[in-house]
Order: C-alpha cells, then structure tokens, then sequence
C-alpha cells in the first residue's frame, strides 16, 4: 500500500448530504452542521468561503473547496452580508430567528435556494457521519482547503451536476460514489502540491526504513508484531527502528499499529455485520475482549456502541 493509497481508503459516503445551492445576490448562508467534512464546487458565479479557523476564500466556476468539521463557516456572495439561513445537524435549515426554510427555499430535488434562475450556483456534498471520513485523513487536512479549477480540473464535477438533481433508484448510492471520486482527486491533487503540508507518517513513507515497517504494519495488521520482529524486517537493530521511527512519524511503532487496527476495526463494524469477535482477530486482536477493552481506552466508546451510534437515522 502506497502512502497515498492509506491515506485515501477513507472516504466512503453513506447517505451523503447532497445539494445545487442557486442564490442571487445578495446572499449568504451560515453552515453549524458539525459535519466531519464537506465539499463544494461552484459552476457558475462566484461564492465566498470563511471559515471560523479564519480562513477566506473565493471561488470561481471550477473551483472546489473542503471544509474539514466541526467546525462551522459561511459562504455567500459577499463576506459583509448578513446570512439569511442557518444549517445545522443532519441538513435542518432555518433564519437566524429560527423560521423554518426547508421548504419556502425548496426549487426541486436536491436543489435549494433564494432564487431558481440565480447567477451563483454551487454543488455541496457533505459526509455526515466521522466514520466515513478517516480520522488520520481529517488530520491531515487544514480547516479550509481550496483548489482552483486549473489546480485539479476533474471531469466529475459535470458528471455530479447533471446526476444531483436526478430522482431514480439507487440514486443516493451513485451520489455517493461520486462524491468519494471527487474528494480523492481533490486530495491527490492537494497532497501532490510543492508546498503540501502533509502529516508525518505520510511524509515518512518516503524513508527507506520507516517506510518499510509502515507498509508491514498497514499491509497485515492481523500480525503479531513486535518492535523486534519488525526491525528484522528491516535490516536494521531494534533501537535503530524505535528511535526513526520515533522521530519520522511522531509516535512509537506499536502506538501506530494499535491506532491503525483500531481504525480498521471501526470501518468494519460501521461496514459489516462481523460480530466484535471476529473483527478483533481480523485486526489482529486475540478476542471481542481485548478489541473492547482497547477499543474503549483509546477511543471512549465500546465497539457495540460505536456500531451503534454509526448507524444513520
């Protein structure tokens, strides 16, 4: 698995909050919804993007942009306008005042806005659940990241256009698929930038010997690995492994190993019906014991109630 690969496995929508935003001027639209991560596109006009971070920006036709949660942002035609909507969790949409606008703002299916002939049109794809987003991916990124249309030029962006309005079977599973699509050619295009700040681990993929033991330990977690059985791996002394390893990735091997088993470990009871048993020895755990008991300590929830809470309404 290459460093791009493990970084991207990630996303994987269910469900996902898809919309065509088309507003007239003046406009603007204050987005709480505590999503992990959202996308948006703009096709025609031009739409400001400030996020709470303190990061602006302005986007043109062709132009994407990805705002990482929870925290909130506003877009709209103008930086000084007053928003006249408030999103919150799960796509609610109200006034300032708390009025309801779902369906005064309704222009057709999954279109939405003040005006169904405006000259600003945006496409938003939000993932609404942080299991469909690695963890190690949200890391990665900064609260705002922008391309211009000539930084990724993706030939999805008109395949979503034309698909988002569309009413036929299985129509969200092709939205979400799409979606994915587009978030990883924004994310290759991203990380491939000059001056990408890439995380760690990703940059200490290029090392001949850390590199090697992230790929052992990401290729088979299931592996009863020791620091040990590692560095023989690598040609090289057991310290030798722990200190570069240390110093490249910012945590020690077997850190990295029991956050990569517990990720996938998430992904698969989000995913399948395995029962905890059997997804602890795919991840390398000896039982449903020893997954739970780790599983709780480092990310606060048992297994069972992570299955549960990442089931969508």
């Amino acid at each position: 698995m290459d460093a791009l690969a493990g970084l991207l496995d990630g996303p994987r929508a269910r469900g996902a909050f898809l919309l065509r935003m088309v507003m007239e001027p003046p406009w603007s639209v204050r987005i709480e919804d505590q999503a992990p991560l959202s996308l948006m596109c703009v096709t025609e006009g031009q739409t400001w993007i400030s996020s709470d971070a303190g990061d602006e920006v302005l986007l043109r036709p062709g132009d994407v942009a990805i705002a990482r949660g929870p925290g909130g942002y506003t877009t709209g035609d103008d930086l000084r306008t007053e928003p006249l909507a408030l999103i919150g969790p799960g796509g609610t949409c109200h006034t300032l005042r708390g009025e309801p606008l779902e369906t005064s703002m309704a222009l057709g299916v999954r279109s939405w806005g003040n005006d169904p002939d405006g000259s600003s049109v945006m496409l938003v794809g939000t993932y609404q659940m942080k299991g469909e987003v690695s963890a190690r991916l949200l890391d990665a990124l900064p609260p705002l990241v922008h391309l211009t249309a000539d930084e990724w030029n993706c030939p999805l962006m008109p395949v979503l256009d034309d698909e988002i309005s569309r009413d036929e079977p299985g129509q969200s599973v092709v939205l979400d698929r799409i979606l994915d699509l587009m978030l990883i050619a924004v994310l290759r295009a991203w990380f491939s930038r000059p001056d990408a700040k890439a995380p760690a681990w990703y940059v200490a993929m290029g090392d001949p010997v850390v590199g090697r033991a992230l790929r052992l330990l990401q290729d088979d977690p299931a592996h009863p690995w020791t620091v040990a059985s590692l560095a023989a791996k690598c040609g090289v002394s057991r310290a030798q492994l722990a200190r570069r390893f240390l110093e490249l990735v910012g945590e020690p091997p077997m850190g990295y190993l029991t956050t990569w088993r517990l990720d996938l470990a998430a992904d698969l009871l989000r995913e399948s019906d395995a029962t905890i048993e059997a997804v602890a020895r795919k991840v390398g755990y000896s039982g449903s014991f020893a997954l739970s008991a780790a599983f709780k300590r480092v990310r606060g929830v048992s297994p069972m109630a992570h299955r549960a809470n990442s089931v969508l309404p």
